[in-house]
This record gives structure tokens, sequence and C-alpha cells, in this order.
């Protein structure tokens, strides 16, 4: 990725996140109640993030089938309830042992 699409990116970043949390302050003057509007309001900025970083790991170990193992590994030690630094070590380990295979075997 070359440096003005990293700046882009994280420009509109920070663009929602920081519109999607200010925009209730300016829309309403009072507390919002409703536990669902609450709930989309807190949720949303995590939402959009994820959705523009998730097509990028695919592509951020050089490889698809390395970029994938890390993934899987993510997604389940996430689902067993694993800490952000434990499921970062070892999708990152899966995909660098996944892509050393994969240099020895083709």
């Amino acid at each position: 990725m070359n440096t003005g699409a990293f700046w882009i990116y994280l420009l509109v970043m920070f663009a929602v996140t920081y519109l999607i949390r200010v925009l209730p302050f300016a829309a309403f003057h009072k507390k919002i109640e409703n536990k669902f509007m609450r709930s989309f309001l807190a949720y949303i900025p995590y939402t959009v993030l994820g959705a523009m970083t998730f097509p990028a790991v695919f592509y951020a170990a050089g490889s698809f089938a390395a970029s994938a193992a890390g993934v899987a590994t993510a997604l389940a030690a996430a689902y067993r309830g694993k800490g952000l630094f434990t499921v970062a070590v070892f999708a990152s380990l899966a995909a660098l042992l996944t892509g050393m295979i994969l240099q020895v075997v083709g």
C-alpha cells in the first residue's frame, strides 16, 4: 500500500468514527434514552472500522493461503474468548508458519 492511500484510509476512518460520535451531541440536546439507539451508536465505529480493515487482511501476508490461515486462527481464538494480544500473536504465527510451509513446498 502506498503512503497516499494509507493517509486517505486513515482520514476516512477518522471522519467516520468522529462523526458518528459527535453527531448525536449536535443533533440531540437531551440524553438518548432508547437502548437500541445507544447500542447502535456505540457499535457503529467498530463495525465501520472492521468493514474497512477486514478485506485488507487477506493481502497482508503476501499469500492468500497464509492470510486465510491467520484469519481463521484469529477467529477461532477470538471465539474461544482470548484477549486481543493473544489473538494477534496466534494469527501472526499461523500466517508466518503457513507462509514458511508454502515456501518449502512450492
